[in-house]
């Protein structure tokens, strides 16, 4: 058995996806979190790798909630010959039973489509990280957990969940590794919930650890105070501004909870008449069943029945097949449509935006998080002109941003939460943030730890749990999979992207033939100096 306890930063460090830490006591090996990196092209294809342990060497997988960053690889994990246990709470587990077979349905469709131009181009077929088969079968070996309830793994580690607030389901982790018989506390966030969420109470969780491994997405944020008011009006506003006889407003957005929110909140103002009645589309057949779990867990959620009585209203609908999509791009007349995935990086909405983006009777309002590289993020910080699946679309719709329904807390409330865990007697793990928020989160726990005992992990770093400090044992291990310094940031891809963008602007705006030619030749010379 180690001297100490080691854990080692798999994902979301320095980024906010691909959540998994490995946890070492000596006696086990555990994974919190085995989740999908999503984000830039560098990032996303750490899916494709082999991980970073040994599958078959993992006692226990301990699951904070069921979003495919936080759970995405599991099946992947099992594939690779994990046969242990995954312990989650019943929501989470009903969740991921649509989820990751979803997400392994995506993935086949996406590579039958990449497989096709890599015919046409000469290349190499590639295969699925996993399939919707290897999803069911993962499955298999989730165990539910009841929130507050020890559970023992072995004579020397134990672990109970509390709600996070997050989404439904969601909780944070509580761990207790005997050494020598003193238990070395740890504490794992998850993704912890903002106050006034809609379906989702106030996070819960003890106080007193040695370290706390804590999520800081909004760490630099201050949002304005959150009511119940505020975020309908703000959601009036936007679509009394999308409204036009001929548009339509798209809204990106997870399928499970962040959907289930805008929809009872859009129901509830058509029933109040503060927005002309229209139809509400639900183009994702993963939110289709994600919304059936939330109805089964509707008396455990806060405003459930709301919710339940916007999943009856005449005004929604849900496309299943992929006709029922297809022909919302002839759809006439103004209406709202929400699809998948959040950060516009597959699923349905790339099909959406491609149709509507080039308009200007189109409004696309981004409601959560959007990682650097996706096109999301691209969106939201002003792109022009985007490319999707091989083509280039113009920017014309009305790019807009509402982040009330983010199911993070800001930086003032996770600032609140840390503090409520007090005291923290190793020290304090930043993790599933990028740099600004990191170091906002940083500058607020200042005033409450000192400066040597808050850590920002980097990507497959190490640390040695001692007696009141980690020490940082990096060196030791395997390098990392990729350069930390591309972790959580565009990457050459991105820049390639908008460089073919630029010289097509570039040709565009040339008045005849004889000045592209003089673009042609500038580029063929800046090559040649290379």
């Amino acid at each position: 058995m180690t001297d100490y306890p080691i854990i080692r930063f798999h994902g979301a460090a320095e980024t906010v996806t691909g959540s998994c830490f490995f946890v070492d006591t000596g006696d086990k090996r555990l994974l919190v979190d085995c989740g999908l990196f999503q984000g830039s092209k560098t990032e996303k294809e750490l899916n494709y790798r082999a991980f970073p342990f040994e599958a078959r060497q993992i006692d226990a997988v301990l699951l904070t909630h069921a979003h495919i960053d936080h759970s995405g690889l599991i099946p992947k994990l099992v594939k690779d010959g994990f046969a242990g246990p995954v312990f989650a709470t019943a929501a989470t587990a009903d969740l991921a039973s649509v989820m990751l077979p979803d997400s392994g349905h995506i993935q086949e469709m996406e590579v039958e489509q990449l497989n096709r131009r890599n015919r046409r181009r000469g290349r190499s077929a590639v295969s699925p990280i996993y399939t919707s088969a290897d999803a069911i079968l993962a499955l298999r070996q989730f165990r539910e957990v009841p929130l507050g309830s020890w559970v023992s793994l072995g004579d020397k580690l134990r672990f109970r969940l509390w709600n996070a607030g997050h989404l439904l389901g969601s909780a944070s982790i509580e761990m207790e590794i005997d050494r020598q018989g003193t238990p070395v506390r740890l504490l794992f966030s998850g993704d912890i919930g903002p106050e006034n969420k809609l379906l989702q109470p106030t996070p819960e969780a003890p106080s007193g650890f040695d370290f706390v491994i804590t999520e800081s997405t909004y760490g630099d944020t201050d949002r304005e105070e959150l009511t119940e008011g505020r975020r309908r009006g703000a959601l009036r506003a936007e679509v009394k501004a999308a409204h036009n006889d001929n548009g339509v407003l798209l809204i990106p957005s997870f399928a499970v909870e962040r959907t289930q929110e805008l929809l009872a909140d859009l129901v509830f103002l058509m029933e109040q008449n503060e927005i002309p009645v229209c139809p509400i589309i639900i183009d994702s057949p993963l939110a289709a069943k994600a919304s059936q779990i939330f109805r089964k867990y509707a008396r455990e959620l806060d405003n459930g029945d709301l919710l339940a009585r916007a999943m009856g209203s005449r005004h929604v609908r849900f496309t299943e097949s992929v006709e029922q999509s297809m022909a919302l791009d002839d759809m006439k007349g103004f209406h709202i449509v929400i699809a998948a995935s959040g950060m516009c990086e597959a699923g349905r909405i790339r099909h959406r935006l491609r149709n509507w983006l080039w308009r200007d009777e189109a409004t696309v309002l981004l409601v959560g998080y959007q990682a650097a590289g996706t096109l999301g993020r691209l969106l939201e910080e002003g792109a022009r002109q985007v490319r999707i699946q091989g083509d280039e679309i113009d920017v014309r719709a009305r790019i807009r941003k509402l982040d009330l329904y983010s199911g993070h807390a800001d930086g003032p409330e996770l600032a609140a939460w840390m503090k409520a865990r007090l005291p923290v007697n190793g020290g304090v793990f930043m993790v599933h943030g990028e740099d600004r928020a990191i170091e906002g989160l940083r500058q607020r726990l200042a005033t409450m730890l000192p400066r040597e005992r808050i850590y920002e992990p980097r990507l497959d770093s190490a640390f040695r749990l001692a007696a009141g400090e980690a020490i940082d044992i990096s060196e030791t291990v395997a390098p990392p999979r990729i350069d930390p310094v591309h972790a959580g940031r565009t990457d050459w891809h991105n820049d390639y992207q908008s460089l073919v963008l630029d010289i097509q602007a570039a040709l565009a705006k040339s008045s005849d033939a004889k000045a592209r030619g003089v673009v042609i030749r500038k580029l063929r010379r800046a090559l040649a100096a290379e």
